[in-house]
């Protein structure tokens, strides 16, 4: 079963991104600031990490820089999510480290098909 971790501080949109998900057996990890984000990556090494940019303690951006500094983190896709999307974010978070950038609110066929796309390719 692929692992999931989500990060996101938002309960409807934790909801939203995981009932986009639900057809699949996934293994959701949940984590609600960068600090934490980060630990569970380390501890559980998802397959994918979902990546809110607006969370406390550490931005999305910080948490990409540490995931991609970790020899054993590096590569597992990360997905950045945001809802303030501005000019010039998408590539500050794909230098942060991020693979790709969603806008909220989510296109949800789209972004199961990336999501898919990143564990069954």
């Amino acid at each position: 079963m692929k692992k999931i971790l989500i990060v996101e501080d938002n309960a409807v949109n934790l909801r939203l991104v995981k009932m986009t998900l639900r057809n699949r057996p996934f293994e959701f990890i949940e984590a609600v600031n960068g600090e934490e984000a980060v630990s569970l990556a380390a501890e559980r090494l998802p397959d994918l990490i979902i990546l809110d940019i607006q969370i406390p303690k550490m931005d999305g951006y910080e948490v990409a820089r540490h995931l991609k500094a970790d020899e054993r983190l590096r590569n597992i896709p990360v997905i950045a999510l945001t809802a303030h999307a501005m000019k010039g974010d998408e590539q500050r978070a794909l230098q942060a480290g991020c693979d790709h950038y969603v806008s909220k609110p989510l296109e949800t066929i789209a972004f199961r098909q990336l999501v898919e796309s990143l564990l069954y390719p």
